[in-house]
């Protein structure tokens, strides 16, 4: 189960690079495209924290509150891949006019 904490830390620090680039960049696109990014890693830190503990305790607590944590984690992962796709698409065009 050392995968799951290695993935758990991943997420958290793509997490944390994210936020930090949305909150130093001005270009308000750029700064929607961070926040859908930091939001599918959040997704993620949450997925892997609620498949992590399935493995650690196995009680039937444990196993609803897992579960919600995994639904809850790929909900964000899922509404924030479109979010981020949405956005990709006028990146490219503030780029252009904001050099």
């Amino acid at each position: 189960m050392l995968i799951f904490i290695f993935l758990i830390i991943v997420s958290a620090a793509f997490y944390l690079y994210y936020k930090t680039k949305q909150i130093r960049t001005r270009l308000p696109v750029r700064k929607n495209w961070y926040a859908s990014r930091a939001s599918m890693a959040l997704g993620s830190f949450i997925t892997f924290f609620g498949i992590n503990q399935l493995f650690i305790f196995q009680t039937a607590v444990t196993y609803i509150i897992a579960g919600i944590f995994i639904i809850l984690g790929v909900m964000l992962i899922f509404h924030n891949f479109k979010a981020s796709r949405h956005y990709q698409e006028f990146l490219d065009e503030e780029t252009r006019l904001n050099p």
